[in-house]
């Protein structure tokens, strides 16, 4: 075994902790996780549930139903479509207990989940998108709104600082609070949520990261028809 095969080899075993390329391994690429629906689900209701302990939701959606809004943020375009999935499937459940039931008035029949509720559910969990930091009509910068708010400065102050209508202030101001919020928390409720609900992206980006970074400077000018 030759310098370099040998250097390649060493990589392999460090990397997977074995000495032999499995059939598995070879399917895989390396697949990082198998991953578990259902233990993703509990966590995320978890973290729900934790939020609701430590913040003041806006709805009065249940636990079941934020989890899904959670979900669908990572998994549809945008909070109409979460709107429609969430009344399909209570629809299809049939009796108003499933994925799209809410709290509800105790009259038994849940609420209706409109997109500007589903908004302001996933701005509880701190799950702000790009587009809720756009301001309509470009009439001041997100930036300055954030630190303004982050002063302490109310919707009436900041609209006059901007120069801007106090209504389309008061919309953004809300996600510049989230974001406020959520950086105080290190970020650390949408980043869980993130890679609970995306990491299929993760693995195979990590994946593809460390085939090349790890093997790169390995293989350098070497025959790809090495045995190890």
């Amino acid at each position: 075994m030759d310098e370099k095969t040998s250097e390649l080899r060493d990589i392999f075993v460090e990397t997977t902790g074995s000495e032999t390329v499995t059939e598995r391994q070879a399917e895989s690429r390396g697949t990082l996780t198998d991953r578990d629906e259902a233990a993703v689900d509990e966590r995320v209701r978890e973290l729900v549930a934790a939020m609701r302990d430590r913040y003041d939701f806006s709805t009065d959606l249940d636990d079941a139903t934020y989890a899904r809004i959670a979900r669908g943020r990572f998994e549809e375009g945008d909070d109409e479509a979460i709107a429609a999935a969430l009344v399909e499937e209570r629809e299809a459940d049939g009796d108003g207990e499933g994925a799209g039931a809410g709290a509800g008035d105790g009259s038994g029949v849940p609420p209706v989940v409109d997109p500007a509720t589903v908004r302001d559910a996933r701005l509880d969990l701190h799950l702000v998108r790009e587009a809720d930091r756009e301001v309509d009509d470009a009439s001041f910068e997100y930036d300055d709104l954030k630190q303004l708010t982050a002063e302490g400065r109310s919707i009436p102050e900041c609209a006059e600082a901007l120069d801007a209508d106090p209504d389309v202030v008061a919309k953004h101001a809300r996600v510049a609070r989230v974001d406020l919020t959520s950086t105080r928390a290190n970020d650390r409720f949408r980043d869980e949520f993130r890679d609970l609900l995306t990491d299929a992206e993760i693995e195979d980006s990590h994946a593809e990261t460390a085939r090349d970074d790890g093997l790169e400077e390995a293989t350098e000018d070497m025959e790809t028809d090495v045995s190890l």
